[in-house]
């Protein structure tokens, strides 16, 4: 790898900074409310498999008791 100076390697992190594409405003909200949401819906999924596998647990054990 070739070595840089300081100086060249500021001048290359700001180049490549600049080429960012920054989201806008709402295309920050929507995409923060669409990953709040899906989080929600696989917390309830989560849930929902967990208590399903519990009930099927608790039959199974108590069936031989």
């Amino acid at each position: 790898m070739a070595k840089t100076n300081p100086f060249q390697f500021i001048q290359q992190v700001r180049s490549e900074v600049s080429k960012v594409v920054w989201p806008t405003r709402r295309e920050l909200v929507l995409t923060t409310g669409m990953v709040l949401a899906m989080a929600g819906l696989m917390a309830l999924l989560f849930s929902l498999v967990d208590l399903v596998i519990r009930l099927g647990l608790t039959g199974i054990l108590n069936a031989f008791n």
